[in-house]
């Protein structure tokens, strides 16, 4: 199950949820104050292939480098 954040529009607090994709974009209940005014953040995301770990929407695709400043990979 997908790890996703949300931030309460009432109190400011960022929180995760463990939710199913179907059920992402629903009202999630602030961790702080219970609040249903939350909306989900866009997440970075890390993934290890091969040893190397590229983060990013992008990842290091047309990159060349051991490590690219402009997208976050670190091979």
């Amino acid at each position: 199950m997908p790890l996703y954040e949300y931030l309460c529009q009432d109190c400011g607090t960022k929180f995760e949820l463990l939710r199913g994709m179907a059920h992402a974009d629903d009202p999630a209940p602030c961790a702080q104050c219970g609040s249903l005014r939350t909306g989900r953040l866009i997440s970075l995301f890390a993934a290890v292939s091969d040893g190397r770990i590229v983060t990013g929407p992008a990842g290091c695709a047309g990159c060349s480098a051991h490590s690219c400043a402009a997208c976050g990979c670190h091979r």
